[in-house]
């Protein structure tokens, strides 16, 4: 993919056929502040890469040291007029969306800084992994508006309504342990090593069955946006399509004859 604003790889340690793949926010020298460029660079990867047959895991993190991303790029937003700003806001929501609805399990590495749009868009993964160089915030309102990314229901969900309340009316940071303990991030890794820990979870995610994989993505995401029952009716429902697999009965010969399994994804 011929993208200016980001970089698509095999994570670092793997080779293609593992089906792990790092996409990289590429503005370093801005601290991977989000431009217009960089939305419409999102959607276009996130599109492809959900059709790529031979990915099993998407990893998403930043270019350099110093952050993950700062948020939206400021410098650019300067000025801007009422009409651009809700324009520029639509492909946000378009390519949020896309990486919140993405098929694949999807992990954020993030280092350093994560401000505004740049921990919205790592909410929107599946979950995250963090290095003690992390310094999160969402702190929209110190710039007279509100987090438009997905922020507030994310951090609602994952930190509680109080805890999230007190973070949203301040902006305040909060550390990568602090994000841990809080629920809104699963691991912390020494500085420099949150990519190489995600490559680990990934490895483990790519030894399951790939459409069990998928289809408990789904049914857990949308899910846990409804009442029990009907999150339990999905749960059946895709249960009951994997019986008919033939991974299911690869997965349990496997396990009587002592063997890895080799999946067929079908």
């Amino acid at each position: 993919m011929d993208l200016e604003t980001l970089r698509v790889a095999v994570a670092p340690g793997t080779e293609p056929e593992d089906g792990i793949t790092v996409l990289s926010l590429n503005r370093p020298s801005v601290m991977n502040a989000m431009n217009t460029q960089m939305f419409l660079d999102l959607r276009v990867a996130l599109d492809t890469l959900a059709h790529a047959s031979d990915l099993r895991v998407l990893l998403i993190t930043g270019e350099g040291s110093r952050a993950f991303c700062a948020g939206g790029d400021l410098k650019e937003r300067n000025g801007m007029s009422d009409d651009t700003w809700r324009r520029q806001h639509q492909l946000i929501e378009e390519a949020f969306l896309a990486m919140k609805d993405f098929p694949l399990p999807v992990i954020a590495a993030v280092e350093g800084h994560a401000h505004g749009g740049g921990l919205e868009l790592a909410m929107m993964a599946d979950f995250m992994v963090v290095s003690e160089s992390a310094v999160l915030s969402l702190a929209e309102v110190k710039r007279g508006i509100m987090p438009g990314g997905g922020g507030v229901q994310n951090l609602v969900r994952a930190a509680g309504m109080r805890r999230a309340k007190q973070l949203l009316f301040t902006g305040d940071a909060f550390s990568g342990a602090q994000a841990v303990e809080w629920g809104v991030a699963n691991e912390l890794t020494p500085q420099g090593e949150a990519l190489s820990a995600a490559v680990s979870i990934a490895r483990r995610i790519v030894a399951a069955a790939p459409m069990s994989v998928r289809y408990v993505k789904l049914s857990a995401s949308r899910g846990g946006e409804v009442d029990f029952h009907t999150g339990y009716a999905m749960d059946i429902a895709a249960y009951n399509a994997l019986v008919s697999t033939q991974d299911r009965l690869e997965g349990v010969a496997a396990f009587n004859e002592r063997r890895s399994p080799r999946w067929r994804n079908g």
